[in-house]
């Protein structure tokens, strides 16, 4: 009996272990193989060492007392090392410039010059040489006068003159009509005017020197080259820059005093320009320099205001003494224009001198004739580039050479 139940029990074990093995083969079949997740690896951070861990355990030593501790020879002393503060090296002084010397600059000029003027001596020339001089070439002679700025009186002589000298003469070859055009020029400019600039006040001071103009004319540019037109003369030169309201009219001025080892004596922006003048000549009476230039602010000579404080300067300039000269900066591209600003400075303050700028950027060099007529002094300088040494002292023998061409 025992031995039935023990063979019951293993047949149902047996049967068991088989129904085990054919459902886990039916789930093999059921699902494909896959491998089983992975658990991400955590790295723990390694352990932070306590305080002490490393210390070696400590070992008892002798100990000496202060007495017990010596002191080293003083020879064997480090001495103390001074430590120099580093000097900022100072900036090196510009270098002196030479400029060019001022006599026969406007003969080397003249290439420059003959371009812009070319369209006047030439137009004339080309209308003298018709065969038959009727009255509608004397109407273009004169036209072309007036195009060129000569102004109306003025043309109108020159006209009456031709006519008389030609019917008179009966001159026709080229060469002599050149030489009677040329004649005519330049009695019509001038050439018995002094164009000396002043520079000798004949006292123990500097002869003084004062540059207005209206805004854009380069008066300032132009004070910088006169500066170095009188180096050039060997003068000693301080620059007065009285233009304060411009901001950069007095860097400008003292960089072009620099390049001809002139000073340059200059205030606050906005300051008064009366007193920055006066101190100029104070300077240079203490320097003992042979003049003073000062550039005054661009004036618009629609603004009474500021036309009356171009007078305070003049005055208070003058109580060093007498101004030497009053040079009037004109634009010659500006034409019949500059005569109306001409006209206003001039009941301001005395005007001596003109200096007419960019005269070779314009075929209207008559200006040269209207502006003197209008003013009654003459033109001393003429600007003819952007050069630095391009100022030249006014020859009218050389200007109207350069009108007429060869």
């Amino acid at each position: 009996m025992e031995f039935v139940i023990l063979a019951v029990v293993i047949a149902l074990v047996a049967v068991g272990a088989i129904s085990g093995l054919v459902i886990s083969s039916r789930k093999k079949k059921q699902l494909p193989p896959s491998a089983p997740p992975t658990a991400p690896t955590i790295t723990a951070p390694p352990a932070e060492p306590h305080v002490g861990d490393e210390a070696e355990t400590p070992r008892e030593e002798p100990r000496r007392t202060i007495e017990e501790v010596g002191l080293p020879p003083a020879d064997e002393a480090a001495a103390p090392v001074a430590v120099e503060e580093p000097v900022a090296a100072e900036p090196a002084a510009p270098e002196i410039e030479v400029p060019e010397p001022t006599e026969g600059r406007l003969v080397r000029l003249r290439a420059r010059l003959s371009r812009s003027q070319n369209s006047l001596g030439k137009g004339l020339l080309t209308l003298l040489s018709r065969e038959h001089l009727d009255e509608d070439t004397w109407d273009e002679i004169e036209e072309t006068l007036l195009v060129a700025d000569v102004g109306v009186a003025p043309t109108q002589e020159l006209v009456e003159r031709l006519r008389e000298r030609v019917k008179v003469l009966g001159t026709r070859t080229p060469d002599g009509l050149r030489a009677l055009l040329r004649e005519e020029l330049l009695a019509l400019i001038g050439t018995d005017l002094d164009r000396a600039v002043k520079t000798e006040s004949g006292l123990d001071t500097p002869g003084v020197i004062m540059v207005v103009g209206v805004n854009g004319t380069g008066k300032t540019t132009t004070t910088g080259k006169l500066a170095r037109v009188l180096v050039a003369d060997g003068r000693s030169v301080v620059l007065g820059a009285a233009d304060t309201f411009r901001a950069a009219a007095a860097d400008q001025l003292q960089t072009w005093g620099e390049r001809v080892g002139a000073r340059t004596v200059r205030g606050p922006e906005g300051g008064d320009p009366a007193s920055i003048a006066f101190d100029a000549v104070k300077e240079g009476i203490a320097e003992g320099a042979d003049v003073v230039l000062i550039d005054t602010a661009g004036r618009l000579h629609t603004k009474t205001g500021l036309m009356d404080e171009l007078g305070k300067v003049k005055r208070v300039v003058e109580k060093h003494g007498p101004l030497d000269e009053v040079l009037l900066v004109l634009d010659a591209t500006t034409g019949q224009n500059g005569l109306v600003q001409a006209r206003v400075f001039a009941e301001v303050v005395d005007i001596t001198g003109i200096v007419l700028t960019k005269l070779d950027g314009t075929a209207k060099g008559g200006i040269v004739v209207a502006v003197q007529r209008e003013l009654g002094v003459p033109v001393k300088l003429v600007g003819l580039g952007e050069g630095a040494d391009d100022l030249a002292p006014f020859e009218p023998e050389a200007f109207v050479d350069a009108l007429i061409g060869d």
